[in-house]
């Protein structure tokens, strides 16, 4: 049961992700914190490697290094694919190359913590 919840947790992540990545947003609250939104994008491909990681390794069996790797790859391109789409097939969103970062940076990032989770843990007998 786990394992099918955390597929179906990491595709509609995805899925809602990637519709609020390209929908006109509206009347939001303004966060008076300087990089909010650099903040926001991190946090946001942090959770998507973590999720994915948890699909890769759980739901399709992945080895644990593949899973994180693939994760991380497979957050740095959606994030990519989705700054151009902004740029290209949105009238009211731009492509940025800072979110782009941020994106790559939360998925490196949580990749990096994931990793040293697997290589610090105490093997159990």
């Amino acid at each position: 049961m786990l394992k099918k919840l955390t597929l179906f947790a990491a595709i509609f992540y995805a899925i809602a992700l990637a519709t609020a990545s390209l929908m006109t947003l509206k009347n939001l609250p303004e966060v008076k914190l300087s990089f909010a939104d650099k903040i926001f994008h991190f946090l946001a491909y942090s959770l998507f490697t973590i999720l994915w990681y948890f699909a890769f390794s759980m739901s399709l069996k992945f080895e644990k290094r593949k899973a994180i790797l693939t994760a991380a790859v497979f957050a740095i391109l959606f994030g990519i694919v989705l700054e151009v789409l902004q740029g290209t097939i949105t009238t009211s969103r731009a492509f940025d190359v800072y979110d782009a970062f941020a994106n790559s940076m939360g998925a490196i990032v949580a990749s990096f913590i994931i990793w040293l989770k697997h290589e610090l843990s105490v093997k159990k007998n």
